[in-house]
């Protein structure tokens, strides 16, 4: 059973704790962590997801993604699902952005630098299928195509600006 500390809209905890699959109250949320993954040659990465996930099934997202464990801090939840998803250990990451859906959750964005091997990735049963890497100047245009999951790309779009100043 999955659990997930529940926070006000100004993201701090309530003290309560949620569980995966059952209703959120209204006025309560959750944190889910983003992770984009630049390569040191400048290349991001996006994962396919599963067929078999809920929501998004066989569409590609940006790095890593997922829930925040109840106990855990957003940063230690993004450097827990990129390590889950796609095998990559960072040491650290860059906080982007903070946002919410205004309904239920809120999302922490992060980024990954790494220079893994390209070819290490490691995919996680039930959860990405496939990953492609894809030079800065082709990120932009596959975020806007049907083959990108809309959830991630409708939070992704407004921020390319401020993640194409991380390219330097």
């Amino acid at each position: 059973m999955e659990q997930w500390d529940a926070y006000g809209k100004d993201g701090r905890k309530t003290g309560g704790t949620l569980v995966r699959g059952e209703p959120i109250p209204a006025g309560v949320f959750h944190i889910v962590a983003d992770v984009l993954v630049r390569h040191a040659d400048g290349d991001y990465l996006v994962m396919q997801r599963d067929f078999r996930k809920e929501g998004f099934p066989g569409k590609f997202e940006a790095g890593a993604s997922g829930s925040v464990l109840a106990g855990e801090t957003p940063c230690e939840g993004a450097l827990r699902e990129l390590r889950e998803e796609t095998g990559i250990r960072a040491n650290g990451l860059t906080f982007l952005f903070a946002k919410s859906n205004l309904k239920d959750t809120l999302y922490f964005c992060y980024l990954c630098r790494t220079d893994c091997a390209k070819d290490g990735i490691t995919l996680q049963e039930g959860e990405t299928i496939a990953f492609r890497w894809l030079s800065a100047a082709d990120f932009p245009a596959f975020l806007r195509s049907p083959a990108f999951a809309a959830g991630p790309r409708e939070r992704w779009l407004p921020y390319l600006g401020e993640v194409a100043a991380y390219r330097a």
